[in-house]
């Protein structure tokens, strides 16, 4: 059990911790709303991360083969929501930087930001794929309940202290940097989120061409 709980530590920081579209939206978050709010966020993102190590635990190898028929939509679904998320989030950035350094913008709310984010990280193909193809290995730390139950424990746990992490670490700057320099990270932030709905989508274009 003790191999399959590292296995899930593992497990869990090797999808956190690259930073990727959802990362950069928790450091926005808590650089634009504050500490609370990119909590709420971080707990969303691993949240996803703990449903699929569940499901990843469960039914194995036969995940892999349900999602193969279904890739290419995924995938067009994640471009068109990461390239509605970065330009959304390049308008919030704009009226930031026309924002009065005493002026307040209320955030959203907590319970808002957990489901958008526990949402937008269930869609990311890249979490799908990452978690159905690393269950095979499972069969080395064993594949009873206690195991399973370890392995997602240990995901988990990485996932969240992870998202946690980028979470305090935006927040901390929310309230040391300008509305403008706020509004240049948001912009930079968002280019990126855009930058991978693009990497997404050349391979499909490719592939139909």
């Amino acid at each position: 059990m003790d191999r399959a709980f590292i296995a899930g530590v593992v497990a869990g920081y090797g999808i956190a911790i690259p930073v990727g579209a959802i990362a950069v939206l928790i450091i926005d978050a808590g650089l634009r709303h504050g500490f609370r709010t990119a909590v709420a966020a971080g707990a969303g993102a691993a949240g996803a991360d703990v449903l699929y190590a569940t499901v990843a635990a469960i039914f194995g190898a036969a995940l892999a083969q349900v999602l193969e028929p279904i890739a290419v939509p995924l995938r067009v679904a994640s471009v068109v929501l990461l390239v509605a998320i970065g330009a959304r989030g390049l308008l919030a950035a704009r009226r930031d930087a026309r924002t009065e350094p005493g002026a307040v913008t209320l955030p959203p709310g907590a319970a808002r930001t957990f489901t958008t984010f526990l949402g937008l990280t269930l869609l990311n193909p890249m979490t799908v794929v990452y978690f159905a193809a690393l269950i095979l290995g499972l069969a080395s730390t064993g594949a009873g309940p206690a195991e399973k139950a370890a392995f997602v424990a240990g995901a988990g746990l990485a996932s969240l202290s992870w998202q946690e992490l980028i979470a305090f670490v935006g927040s901390r700057l929310h309230r040391r940097l300008s509305p403008r320099a706020r509004a240049a990270t948001g912009i930079l932030g968002n280019l990126v989120v855009i930058g991978l709905a693009v990497s997404i989508a050349i391979p499909l274009v490719a592939g139909s061409g």
